[in-house]
């Protein structure tokens, strides 16, 4: 089946059954790698894109249900929310192995939206979905309030 999905602010037409994860579409239809396979049910965070605006595990949602909306992959960011995390990252040196990053900072550039200054508390519980084999989550945590600190500056 043939859909239309605006996808980084661009629209791209696409043939997938429906049902196909959105995830499967992004990689393998559109070539956008920086979105990451994971777990493939929505329990890493790897997968994380951005639909309409939200944190949006990309695995288990089918690509039908993106039709109409406005999807962001870490490709696509380009605000200064986006330029604060991902600058953030680069001093505290969050990346490890680097796998699962990308989805991290989805998530971050996420809640960051939804919250300027988050506590401690609230990047904990927002982040809680987002594996990181590494363990990076201190400097996780330290970048997200770095990036705050530089968007409230």
């Amino acid at each position: 089946m043939e859909y239309q999905l605006k996808i980084n602010g661009r629209m791209r037409s696409l043939n997938a059954e429906p049902g196909t994860p959105l995830l499967w579409v992004i990689r393998d239809e559109l070539a956008l790698t920086g979105t990451k396979f994971g777990c493939g049910v929505a329990s890493c965070g790897a997968c994380t894109i951005h639909l309409n605006g939200n944190p949006t595990r990309s695995c288990i949602t089918p690509v039908e249900s993106a039709v109409g909306g406005e999807i962001t992959t870490i490709e696509g960011l380009d605000d200064p929310i986006s330029a604060a995390v991902q600058s953030a990252w680069r001093e505290k040196d969050v990346v490890q192995c680097g796998y699962c990053q990308s989805g991290q900072i989805m998530s971050a550039v996420g809640l960051l939206r939804q919250n300027p200054r988050p506590s401690d508390e609230q990047i904990d519980s927002f982040m809680s979905g987002n594996v990181c084999r590494c363990a990076t989550y201190v400097r996780i945590k330290d970048a997200i309030k770095l990036a705050s600190d530089t968007l409230e500056a």
